[in-house]
This record gives structure tokens, C-alpha cells and sequence, in this order.
């Protein structure tokens, strides 16, 4: 009898738990819980992977983990692409980034809903965001700078929140969030990335030990945004970095992973690892602390890092049987990451989930199209005017410059594929006549000779050009498999799927196989240079032998060969595009030739006015990149002057009489002290998406008032930075918080059309916060945006930071009228690094408040402040 009622009771336990992942009504973690109770170790190990197949006996379906949506949804056909993250910084809008993500996290919703019906899921069409990128940019040479929010630990607080709290669906009223997620699931998943103490250089990431890093740095620099955004912004997920931290690989360092995130902050969400970081900690080449495989993925786990990115947790079990892991410890992740599909709803049918309701014609609509060119506009920073700009109308136009006309240039990295780009030449052609518009092309941003094509001598099917041959789907067997498609260029080739372009008639957005071949007949023996620039992979053959081959090119390749007249030379390049991802192809071959400035300069001399188009390009400066050119270095810069030839032009256009205005295109630093003595005018435009082109001619002419200000320092060279590894920030003198010298523009810096004037800011203390009130005049004659700016500091603490930004606010003040501007400054705002606790907490006594346009100390004012 006592075996029946066991029995009986046993057989009800196992139903209600079977209920209980059932049951809609239950909380995201208790139906968590339930279900895994149900999974064997097999099925629990490949759930913590990014690619977490389907368990159709639990109901679970398959989904892929990674999605990207750093400044619009990613890699997933046609989506709007916002500025780049350190554009966005330069707004100092909380408000605006937020309403930025709520729109990206509208898209998400609606595309991913849409490639639900469709089919099983696919990498990229799911709800797990692995952004924002909340490092801080210590060094400009940092390559994937451009990512993150600028060098100041309190602006990448607040932006980040921003971030999260759009794309998770929180609520953002009366100037304030919230903290709630008005409906039941989460909107999407946001991921605070890469934690921790990680901002390059790329080319040592796999093997950099971050080490002897003083508590201050820590505490005061590195991981405030990271606590902001599990403890203010609710994150889901967080995302350790590749690098180790005072020995440990991030994603195995106990100290980050569970003394700091989980115990000390209380985040009780997933942690992913960057991708195939896991593999870092075993390989040789690499930061090599764990003897294998098993060991790597056991020290993970019992670190806390939940998910991989990458396939290493496949020896997951074999760590088990070794004792290396315990079962309860791959419970405890898998938990967590059930309950993050629960809490969005996706283990629910799409009519039980408020946000499938979010229609599919969001995606790429006029108003997100306006918030984009919103958001472009108030990213522009004006770094000089001599009273060149605004430029009248009626003038002639010149515009040169490698980033006159690169639409690809504008959507940065991590991007989507607008459905339109406007660039600078086409927005100046939108709005002056043709005939006031003289464009030389022909620039590149390093190399100082430029490729004369030999497209002329070549045939194909007996025109000149390349034939094309594209199948649908890819083969390996190209040459015994019938083509779908066939078409003929008669131009060199620049082809993408960015916008839901087809490369010829019938060919698929994905997926496909591209063939192009002709015969090359040089009229005279010399070398020819094959130039070409890929997203996808790539094999160039002559004559039968394969010359080249390699994958996502995003820098300008080349290969050269000695050609000889009275030959032919027959030619062919295959290129495989992926699924799910935009493809590009750029192929020419020729001669190269020197350029020539002289010319170039010629060509605009009765112009009224010059716009030198130049910068950098997320093509140089990334993530990891396989460049190797003079001043850059994979991915990472080296230097951070102009490059040579930009420079050089420069200097000819300088030389013209002509007023010459600089548009600066790059993602960091660029040191323009040489520049800005050959210029009129100089605007920094960051990467700016898709309405870039149209927001810098609105400010170029008039239309906008620039109020963008930089979310770094501007650095006079190279020389004033200590070596890129070095991450100490106060010895190394590093940020404007720390640094000695004279930058060329401080950080918060930005010039209006208008002037403003600021007054004697008065004090008040409500409870335990201080209220400022400060006065601001605009004494122009136009309207204008002022970020009014809020440095804090600390007299007694001769070693802390010269001051540390601790408020800001966008205001609108009309030409001639005072606004009184509150700005409300928390006990938390007076934060200081405490030498005996450790840690940030506001001190006792007396501050330093100081208040005005930026960190330069001579513009600020400042009232004192006791606690």
C-alpha cells in the first residue's frame, strides 16, 4: 500500500510539474524550471548553445541566439539604419536613443514574427539582441570604438539604459523610465556587452591579460555602465569579452562573473560568450590556461557563463563524466535561459504575445525614416567655422573626397540594409541645380594611386564586359551543374543586395552562386592589378589557376600579375553569397596610376566653395579585420592623423582661394590639427546611416543648426597617447577626466549657427538632492539646441579626475530668450572612488559643480557644494 501511495504521489508530481511549463499563467522561471526537469543532459548541453535545436517532444522549437541590432536590426535584409552608437552619443539625448530603440525593437518584433511564419527560424531573425556595446573608448585607436558611446562612463550609462529600455519595451514618461514592462513578455532581449575591462587592440584580443588594473580604474571607469545597465536598466543578458581579466579568460573569471555581476549587483539574467571566445582558453596560440576542451567548457559553466557563442560546449557531457561539471550547475544556466524565452514569449503561440501584434509595415517606414534623419541631424558636430558656413545656395559647389558618395560607408558595421541612402552628393544634387554641383571622383582613403580600368579590352560572348552565370542555390560543383540564371555587365562590377536589390533579374537576395568570366587581351605588356572589395566569399582564376580566394573583404584587396601583349588572359571570379545576409561585390582590374592632386584641385577652381568629403571607413577601422595598410593595423589604427594623401589634397584645396569645408566621416579621433589650418570649415559626421548625406547638406546649407558635441576627445596627434594596451586611466592620463594636455577639441565640444550665453547657476537642496538652476541665453539670431553640461569634483581627492560629467540636458531656446534650466543632481551623482570601501559612493564635504557648454575648463563656471 505505502509503494501505491507512493507511487500515486510520484505519478502527481510528475503531472503538475508537466502542467506547470504548460501553464501560461505561471511565472517565466517556474515554467523554466518545470521543463528542464523533463530534459535529459543531452538535451539540457544543446540548449547552451547559439544554435539550440528543436526538442519537439518538450515543444521547444529551434532558435538561434544571435541577433544583432547595434543601431538598427541587423543582417536581416531591409531594416532603417540609424547613426552608428558614437553618433548617437553625440546627440546627449537620452530620450531620442530611447525612442531610436524602440523603433529597432518594433522592426525586430515585426520581422521576426513574420520569418516565424514562414519557416523555422534562421541566425538573425530572432528576439536576443547582443547589443549595446557599453565599453568605454579609452583609446581612439580602438577599432571598434565607434560601436560604443564614447570615453565618459556616466554618458554610457545613461545612453545604454536608454538602449535596453527601448528594446526590452519599458515605458518612458514624464522624462523618466518607469522601470516596468507595461505588457506581459519582454518586447526583445538587450545584451550589455563585452564585460569586462575590454576596448582593444583587436589583433591581441585572444591572447590580452588585462592585468595590475587599479581598483579605481575598475570601479570608477570600467564598470559603472555594466552596473547601470543590470541595475537601472534591467538587462537580460550580458555578454563577456574575449580577453582575460588579472589571469582569468572574462568568461571563466569567477571575479567578474559571480562575486561582481551576481552576488554584488544581484543580475540573475544570461550570460553568452563572445564568440568562440571559449576556444581562447585551451587553444595554444591563445590564452592557452585550461590543458582541453573539457576543462575550458567546465571552468565556463562553473564561472556562469550560460550560453556559447560558438560550438566548444559540445564537450559539455564528456566534462560531466569527468567530474569537471555537475549536472546542477548546467540546470542552473539552462534555467536561466528558459526563463528568457518564457519571459518573451517565445515558447507561446504568436496569439497569446502582445507584441506579434506589431505590424510587419513598420518595418522601414516614413516615420522611422524621419527619426533616422532626426537623429543623423542632431549627431553633426561642428568643430569650426571661420563664417564659411551656413554656404548660400546660389553658390557653385565643388565636392570630392572619398566619402562624397559611399552609401556603404554611412551604415557603419553591425548594420541593416535601408531600402534608400543618401549621400552627401546626392542630397547637394537634390537641392541645387546640376550646374552648381562639380563632383570629382576617384579618391581613396589611403592609397595614393588610383585603378585605371582595362574593362575595355575584354570580351565576353563578344561584347565587352563579363558574362555572369548565377545559381539559385549554391553548389560545389559549379561546372557540371546547369545555371538558373545567365547576364551580361558591361561595367565593372559594384553589386549589393542592400536594399533588396537583385543582381540581375530572377537572382535570390541569399543564398546563391555567381559566376563571372571574360577574356582579357592586353594591348600592351605591364602589370595589372585586380582590385576587389566582398561581403561573402570570393575565388578569382587565370587561366584555370586559382590566383586568389578569401571571405568578407571588407578593406580593398589586390592581386598583380604581369600581363603580356599578344596574349589572352581568361578570367574568373566566383562569389558565393550567404543566407540571410547582405552580399557586395566591387571587381575591376587595370593599371594603377599615381594620383593627381593638381588636376583634382584644377577641376574646382571656379567653384565658389569646396566640401572635401573625407575621413575614415568602417572598411578600415572594426572588428578584426584582416587590413594592412600604412596606419592601420587589423582593425585598429595606429596612428590617428589623417591619412597622407587626404591630407595632401587638403592642402592643394587650401591652396585654391576657395572657401574649403572638411566633412570628417569616421567612427573616432581623427587629429585634424594640420587640417584645421587648410580649412574654413570643419563638420564631424561620425557614420551617420542612411539619411547621413541629407542631414550634413542640411547643416552645410542652413537647414538645421548643428548642436551635436563629442562624446570623446579630440586629440591634437598620436604623441599624446600612451601606448594602446596600456589600459591604466589615471596614470596613463587617459579620457578628458585624466588627461594633462591641451586636446584640439574637448570632449562635450560642438559650435552652433547661434551663441549662448550662460548665467550665474543658483543651488537648492530638496531632501538629499541638490537642484541647479542655470540660466541660458541664446544671444544669435537663431533658434538653436544647447547641451547644457555638468561636471563634478572633488577637491580633496588630488588624484581622482580633474572633473567627471555628471548631468547634461538638450535644450531648444528661441533667438534672444533666457532659459532656466534645472537640472536635478542625485546623491549618486556625487559618486567618488572611496580609498578605504573600494568602491564609487558619495563622499562628505565639499564639491566642485562646475556647468557650461563643455569640459573645457575655461568655458565652465562652477558654484561650490557641501555634503
Amino acid at each position: 500500500m505505502k509503494r501505491f501511495l507512493l507511487f500515486i504521489t510520484t505519478a502527481t508530481a510528475i503531472a503538475a510539474n508537466a502542467q506547470v511549463y504548460k501553464d501560461r499563467t505561471a511565472s517565466p522561471r517556474e515554467r523554466a524550471e518545470s521543463i528542464v526537469k523533463e530534459m535529459t543532459l543531452d538535451e539540457k548541453i544543446s540548449l547552451m548553445r547559439y544554435e539550440s535545436p528543436a526538442i519537439p517532444r518538450l515543444g521547444i522549437e529551434q532558435y538561434n541566439w544571435w541577433n544583432e541590432a547595434l543601431h538598427g536590426v541587423s543582417r536581416a535584409g531591409i531594416a532603417t539604419v540609424f547613426p552608428q552608437p558614437i553618433g548617437m552619443a553625440a546627440t546627449f539625448d537620452d530620450k531620442l536613443v530611447y525612442d531610436v530603440f524602440t523603433v529597432v525593437s518594433d522592426e525586430a518584433r515585426a520581422k521576426h514574427h513574420k520569418a516565424k511564419k514562414e519557416g523555422p527560424l534562421k541566425i538573425y531573425q530572432g528576439l536576443t539582441f547582443w547589443t549595446p556595446n557599453v565599453n568605454i573608448y579609452r583609446d581612439p585607436r580602438w577599432g571598434r570604438g565607434h560601436e560604443t558611446y564614447g570615453e565618459d562612463p556616466y554618458l554610457t550609462s545613461k545612453m545604454g539604459v536608454s538602449v535596453v529600455r527601448g528594446l526590452q519595451g519599458d515605458h518612458y514618461e514624464g522624462g523618466a523610465f518607469t522601470g516596468k514592462n507595461p505588457l506581459k513578455h519582454y518586447k526583445t532581449n538587450a545584451c550589455a556587452k563585452h564585460y569586462a575591462v575590454h576596448s582593444g587592440p583587436e589583433w591581441s584580443r585572444h591572447t590580452y591579460n588585462a592585468k595590475d588594473i587599479s581598483d579605481r580604474d575598475l570601479r570608477e571607469t570600467y564598470l559603472p555602465a555594466f552596473q547601470a545597465l543590470v541595475q537601472k536598466g534591467n538587462v537580460m543578458e550580458v555578454m563577456c569579452a574575449y580577453n582575460r581579466y588579472e589571469g582569468d579568460p572574462c568568461c571563466g573569471s569567477n571575479t567578474l562573473l559571480q562575486k561582481i555581476l551576481r552576488n554584488e549587483w544581484g543580475y540573475q539574467g544570461i550570460v553568452v560568450s563572445d564568440c568562440w571566445a571559449v576556444d581562447d582558453f585551451y587553444f595554444e596560440d591563445r590564452h592557452n590556461t585550461e590543458p582541453d576542451k573539457e576543462h575550458a567548457v567546465a571552468k565556463a559553466v562553473r564561472a556562469g557563463t550560460d550560453l556559447e557563442c560558438g560550438q566548444a560546449f559540445g564537450a559539455l557531457a564528456e566534462a560531466v563524466k569527468q567530474g569537471l561539471v555537475t549536472e546542477a550547475e548546467i540546470d542552473r544556466a539552462v534555467i536561466r535561459l528558459m526563463t528568457a524565452r518564457y519571459a518573451l514569449g517565445e515558447m507561446d503561440p504568436d496569439s497569446t504575445v502582445e507584441w506579434a501584434k506589431i505590424p510587419y509595415s513598420v518595418v522601414d517606414c516614413q516615420a522611422h525614416k524621419d527619426l533616422a534623419l532626426d537623429v543623423a541631424r542632431k549627431s553633426l558636430v561642428l568643430l569650426k567655422n571661420d563664417g564659411v558656413l551656413p554656404l548660400r545656395k546660389d553658390m557653385k559647389i565643388g565636392i570630392i573626397g572619398p566619402n562624397a558618395n559611399d552609401s556603404v560607408m554611412q551604415w557603419g558595421n553591425y548594420n541593416g540594409f535601408p531600402s534608400h541612402t543618401s549621400t552627401l552628393l546626392s542630397a547637394i544634387r537634390e537641392r541645387l541645380p546640376q550646374s552648381q554641383v562639380v563632383y570629382v571622383p576617384g579618391f581613396d582613403h589611403t592609397s595614393s594611386v588610383r585603378l585605371e580600368s582595362l574593362l575595355e579590352y575584354t570580351s565576353a560572348s563578344g561584347k565587352k564586359g563579363f558574362d555572369a552565370k548565377f545559381w539559385k542555390k549554391f553548389t560545389r560543383n559549379p561546372d557540371e551543374t546547369p545555371c538558373d540564371i545567365t547576364y551580361h555587365y558591361s561595367t565593372p562590377l559594384t553589386l549589393t543586395t542592400a536594399g533588396a536589390t537583385v543582381w540581375a533579374p530572377e537572382v535570390p537576395l541569399g543564398g546563391f552562386l555567381a559566376e563571372f568570366s571574360t577574356t582579357f587581351a592586353p594591348v600592351k605588356t605591364e602589370d595589372v592589378t585586380f582590385a576587389v572589395q566582398a561581403q561573402g566569399f570570393l575565388e578569382l582564376f587565370v587561366n584555370g589557376e586559382r590566383v586568389f580566394n578569401g571571405a568578407n573583404m571588407k578593406a580593398n584587396q589586390a592581386y598583380t600579375f604581369k600581363a603580356e601583349a599578344g596574349k589572352e588572359y581568361d578570367i574568373k571570379l566566383r562569389f558565393n553569397a550567404s543566407e540571410g545576409e547582405c552580399a557586395s561585390l566591387n571587381f575591376d582590374f587595370g593599371r594603377t596610376i599615381p594620383l593627381d592632386v593638381d588636376k583634382a584641385a584644377a577641376a574646382l577652381a571656379d567653384c565658389d566653395a569646396i566640401i572635401y568629403a573625407g575621413g575614415l571607413s568602417p572598411q578600415l577601422e572594426g572588428e578584426e579585420m584582416p587590413v594592412k595598410i600604412e596606419g592601420f593595423r587589423n582593425g585598429d589604427r595606429e596612428i590617428i592623423e589623417l591619412p597622407k594623401i587626404q591630407t595632401a589634397m587638403l592642402e592643394r584645396l587650401g591652396k585654391t582661394g576657395k572657401p574649403v569645408v572638411l566633412v570628417n566621416f569616421s567612427g573616432s579621433c581623427v587629429s585634424l590639427t594640420r587640417e584645421e589650418s587648410m580649412t574654413d570649415a570643419i563638420l564631424q559626421a561620425w557614420y551617420p546611416g542612411q539619411a547621413g548625406g541629407e542631414a550634413v547638406a542640411d547643416v552645410l546649407f542652413g537647414d538645421y543648426n548643428p548642436s551635436g558635441r563629442l562624446p570623446l576627445t579630440f586629440f591634437r596627434s598620436t604623441a599624446d597617447l600612451p601606448d594602446i594596451e596600456d589600459y591604466n586611466i589615471e596614470e596613463g592620463g587617459r579620457t578628458y577626466r585624466y588627461f594633462k594636455g591641451d586636446p584640439l577639441y574637448h570632449f562635450g565640444f560642438g559650435l552652433s549657427y547661434t551663441e549662448f550665453e550662460y548665467g550665474k547657476a543658483k543651488a537648492r537642496k530638496e531632501g538629499g538632492n541638490y537642484v541647479l538652476t542655470i540660466p541660458v541665453t541664446n544671444k544669435g539670431d537663431r533658434a538653436g539646441d544647447e547641451i547644457v553640461q555638468v561636471y563634478v569634483s572633488y577637491p580633496k581627492d588630488t588624484f581622482g579626475p580633474s572633473r567627471a560629467l555628471r548631468a547634461y540636458r538638450r535644450v531648444s531656446i528661441q533667438p534672444g530668450q533666457t532659459e532656466k534650466v534645472e537640472i536635478t543632481l542625485a546623491p549618486e551623482q556625487f559618486e567618488w572612488f572611496d580609498y578605504e570601501t573600494l568602491r564609487m559612493k558619495p563622499l562628505q564635504g565639499e564639491y566642485i559643480v562646475s556647468y557650461g557648454p563643455s569640459s573645457d575648463p575655461a568655458c565652465l563656471k562652477s558654484i561650490t557644494v557641501n555634503r
